[in-house]
């Protein structure tokens, strides 16, 4: 066990030392960040797809008929 914590890298804590943390400039810190798209399967596209065909449907054939008879009758 004393030989693992041994190779570590870890500075060990003494008394009188900070607690400050160093803090990367900005160029260090975006060095190793890369930011990649996910491309969306045709699928879920065409999921999509048949979901706002289905909305534009159910719109014209229900939902307009529907507002216009409350809008002449109301509850």
């Amino acid at each position: 066990m004393s030989q693992i914590a041994e190779s570590n890298d870890v500075p060990k804590a003494t008394p009188n030392s900070t607690s400050e943390v160093e803090q990367p400039t900005p160029e260090d810190e975006s060095r190793y960040q890369y930011y990649t798209g996910n491309q969306i399967p045709w699928f879920v596209r065409l999921m999509w797809l048949a979901f706002w065909c289905f909305a534009a449907y159910y719109t014209v054939r229900y939902f307009f008929p529907a507002v216009q008879r409350e809008m002449v009758t109301p509850p």
